[in-house]
């Protein structure tokens, strides 16, 4: 069974940097959400390499520092004589090692080395920029905390700000991979199985490989190893979540709840929450990357108009039925866990399916844009649209897990409707089902 899928486009830009560094020094930034597979990435991009693995444990700034001499001698003959006890030390050390030396340097959940020393940023800022002109590395820095991660990067006001002269955001695997990927452990899964994986996981890798491993390859034993005392799906939206906002969590958590039960206005969700939440909703949109803000496709810059949604698979599953019925977690009935969802599966899954049908066409089409749409009225719903503006045409798309369910005489209807926005182009009008998955 293959241990690693995918990441051909990944593995092509990092070894396309990894050849300009022999002549001029590359500093990489690779983000993503945890558990998303940066790790295994980076590891199977090391594979036959020059190159040292460094992982940042919160330890004492002098005990990481001996950890990683020992990784220098043993991955790329730097022996440092006599004991270095800051990473400043260290780093320049490798940087002067790297004018004579090419090699590869990957420093594994990055931001943390704020933990250990608060003015570390500043000092690899100095180090770099005295040294990168003569130097022949290739260095990679990676971490799982997406917004200290763009905040030490993109902040124009942190040392680091325009240091990297690389950027690779890492994306959960498309529906191809994961169709893949469940067919070598499940080749006669079904549609209802897809589904379900998508739900779960939404492409990102962990999430995949902690089921597939554990033998859940069918709806039914997915939805009971999550409904489990020892499954980490009942925990890591929490753990996720927290290790980006903080402890000061609440409101956040109760604003994704309404999000993920259907409530996806601002105006639906404050009346809930009984406050404005404008703010809460930008944090969790712009820093920590957690929901999105969808206007119809073609709507005016600004529109009110507006809807908001979870993005990410696994974090919109959990905050639906994990998080809603934390009580049952804790009284550890996970047996009834399991029956509200499989009571509301059957309707919650059918907004999965339209995600993972968007994630398929933009895999398979050539496309400019895609969207969906809806009127002033929030009526008159288009599931899928998307335009080839070099080609003038347009695909407009409805989505049902059933195809009897599927009417395309009243999409005309609403197909007719939006198309005013598209006077000159060309447009046709199919229907999606879970058979088309």
């Amino acid at each position: 069974m293959k241990s690693f899928y995918d990441r051909k486009n990944e593995l092509r830009a990092l070894s396309e940097i990894e050849k300009q560094s022999a002549s001029s020094a590359c500093f990489t930034v690779i983000t993503g959400r945890r558990r998303i597979g940066k790790t295994e990435l980076l590891k199977k991009f090391l594979e036959n390499k020059k190159g040292s693995y460094f992982f940042t444990s919160r330890v004492t700034e002098a005990a990481l520092c001996r950890q990683w001499q020992v990784l220098l001698e043993r991955d790329i003959g730097l022996k440092i004589f006599g004991t270095v006890e800051t990473i400043a030390d260290l780093f320049q050390q490798i940087m002067l090692f790297s004018q004579d030396n090419h090699f590869t340097l990957v420093i594994d959940e990055f931001q943390d080395l704020d933990y250990i020393n608060k003015s570390i940023f500043s000092q690899i800022q100095n180090i770099w920029d005295s040294y990168k002109g003569r130097s022949k590395i290739n260095l990679i820095v990676c971490g799982s905390v997406y917004s200290m991660m763009v905040k030490i990067f993109q902040d124009q006001k942190e040392p680091l700000f325009g240091r990297a002269s690389h950027s690779i955001h890492l994306k959960p695997f498309t529906p191809s991979v994961v169709k893949e990927i469940l067919s070598d452990f499940n080749p006669k899964y079904k549609a209802e199985d897809l589904l379900c994986l998508y739900m779960l996981s939404g492409g990102v890798a962990k999430y995949i490989f902690l089921l597939m491993y554990a033998g859940a390859s069918t709806k039914e034993k997915m939805l009971k190893a999550v409904c489990n005392m020892a499954s980490p799906f009942l925990i890591d939206g929490k753990d996720i979540l927290i290790s980006e906002i903080g402890k000061d969590y609440g409101v956040y958590f109760s604003i994704l709840t309404c999000i993920a039960g259907g409530l996806t206005s601002q105006s639906e969700i404050d009346s809930v929450i009984q406050k404005n939440t404008g703010a809460y909703l930008q944090n969790l949109q712009n820093i920590f990357g957690v929901i999105e803000q969808i206007r119809p496709l073609y709507a005016k810059t600004g529109s009110r108009n507006a809807r908001y949604q979870i993005s990410d698979a696994y974090l919109r599953f959990y905050f639906r039925f994990i998080y809603s019925h934390q009580d049952l977690v804790e009284l550890g009935n996970y047996d009834m866990l399991k029956e509200y969802i499989q009571r509301d599966y059957e309707t919650f899954t059918g907004k999965t399916l339209e995600l993972y049908f968007s994630e398929k066409i933009q895999e398979e089409k050539a496309i400019t844009s895609i969207g969906s749409w809806w009127d002033k009225k929030s009526q008159n719903e288009i599931d899928i649209i998307t335009v080839n503006d070099l080609k003038k045409t347009c695909h407009i798309y409805e989505v049902k897990r059933k195809k009897k369910k599927i009417d395309l005489s009243k999409v005309q209807e609403k197909a007719d409707l939006f198309m005013q926005n598209l006077p000159d182009y060309s447009y046709t009008i199919t229907g999606l089902s879970m058979e088309d998955m």
